[in-house]
């Protein structure tokens, strides 16, 4: 016969085992449940029920309750985005969709979807309240993430710090996206966003040239080349460089989208050139000039006292 102490040892192994079996359930149940309001949400949406959909992620959230494993924030965090992106996407509820998102971030930080929720909420926030520096922030906050578009959030960002009319944190931004991300599609957006806030700051002409001529030779197929050229010939332009400005927009007729107004860039520095450079002497065109020019009248010789007409015989002078 067992002992009172094995009995005893063998009954709490049984309540444990039961206690966990119960759990187990309940949490499976949570799940299956919560994945069919999920299913049920997605379906309202997409027949355009939007409030019903609204209702069956809030759902979502009652039967998680609290629950903090990684299953349980996972869908969370769907339910959460759900709420914040029908809000704004469907509804364009602007003040519900920023609540909803920042409830997002802070309900879930670590969430593949927060990360979203950080640019959604910078775009809110730059188009509807004209935050431009809680944009930033917002951006700042998913680049930290290390998300696959970093390379894209960072240059919104330097862009934003050119709106700001923040020049040298503009190239500073776009200086740490080409250290970071030099290989990106964004690397040549980078540069050239560089190169126009270093034409911003003072004494700083000479190193936007150099960006630039950077850019033009290390993207030669980029759509981009074509408005480096155009911007390099200005600042030469500005240098009262016109021979170099003339060549840069020359080459940038080739593919600029607006060669409108390249060919007038380029025709009014050459009238400032004409207008401006004296003619040589023996200059063909002057010669042709002085040959056409009609000479002035030549006066009528006046005589002299000595050769005055003298009278004939008989005449008289009265």
């Amino acid at each position: 016969m067992r002992s009172r102490t094995e009995i005893l040892a063998m009954t709490r192994k049984s309540c444990l085992v039961l206690v966990g079996s119960v759990a187990l359930g309940v949490l499976g149940g949570c799940r299956k449940s919560a994945d069919v309001h999920l299913h049920q949400a997605r379906e309202a949406a997409y027949r355009k029920d939007f409030q019903a959909a609204l209702r069956q992620y809030r759902m979502v959230l009652d039967v998680l309750d609290r629950g903090e494993s990684p299953l349980t924030q996972s869908l969370r965090a769907l339910a959460l985005r759900g709420i914040a992106d029908t809000y704004y996407l469907e509804l364009r509820d602007i003040p519900r969709a920023v609540e909803a998102y920042r409830d997002l971030i802070q309900s879930c930080p670590e969430s593949v979807e927060s990360v979203e929720a950080h640019v959604h909420l910078a775009s809110l926030l730059k188009e509807h309240y004209r935050d431009v520096r809680g944009a930033v922030s917002e951006l700042s906050s998913a680049v930290a993430r290390h998300p696959a578009q970093s390379a894209e959030l960072s240059y919104q960002i330097a862009k934003l710090y050119f709106q700001l009319a923040n020049y040298p944190q503009c190239v500073l931004e776009a200086d740490a996206l080409l250290e970071r991300y030099g290989d990106s599609e964004f690397a040549d957006d980078a540069m050239l966003l560089k190169a126009q806030a270093l034409t911003m700051i003072d004494n700083k002409r000479a190193e936007a040239i150099e960006v630039l001529q950077t850019l033009i030779a290390r993207f030669p197929d980029s759509e981009l080349q074509p408005h480096a050229l155009f911007e390099l010939g200005r600042l030469h332009e500005e240098g009262h460089e016109e021979e170099k400005a003339i060549d840069c927009w020359v080459e940038a007729l080739q593919r600029h989208p607006d060669p409108g107004a390249v060919q007038a860039a380029i025709s009014r520095v050459r009238r400032r050139i004409e207008n401006t450079t004296p003619r040589r002497i023996g200059s063909q065109s002057s010669a042709f000039d002085r040959l056409h020019a009609r000479a002035p009248p030549r006066p009528k010789p006046v005589p002299h006292a000595s050769e005055a007409p003298k009278e004939k015989p008989g005449e008289s002078s009265d």
